[in-house]
């Protein structure tokens, strides 16, 4: 098993920034992908970036390219959310998920085995 848990989260002015974290710890061998996702009230969860953990590659929805950054640290098996130019619509509660493997595009939750309790991120 994989635990995850993410820190970070807060409240913030429309504009500001934040980092969120995810660490992980158990069985961190056996994944290969990590990703954001977020949620707001009455709204779907929605898959914010994801990097693949072996390359490196990264991921973004449209509505944060540009804005937010995706990276690890891989000796601290640490995924991080830089999240600049905060708007409103941001605010959600945002969930780390680590995948062992893809089976649909990156931001379908079903890739994902493993998920965090979440952090609160609020913009106004």
């Amino acid at each position: 098993h994989v635990q995850l848990v993410e820190s970070g989260g807060g409240s913030v002015q429309a504009g500001g920034s934040l980092r969120l974290s995810c660490a992980a710890s158990g069985h961190t061998y056996n994944y290969n992908f990590m990703a954001w996702f977020r949620q707001a009230p009455g709204k779907e969860r929605e898959g914010v970036a994801a990097i693949s953990t072996d390359y490196g590659s990264t991921y973004y929805a449209d509505s944060v390219k540009g804005r937010f950054t995706i990276s690890q640290d891989i000796a601290k098996r640490t995924v991080y959310l830089q999240m600049n130019s905060l708007k409103f619509e941001d605010t959600a509660k945002y969930y780390c998920a680590a995948a062992v493997r893809m089976v649909a595009p990156w931001y379908s939750r079903y890739n994902y085995n493993y998920w965090g309790q979440g952090t609160q991120v609020t913009v106004s």
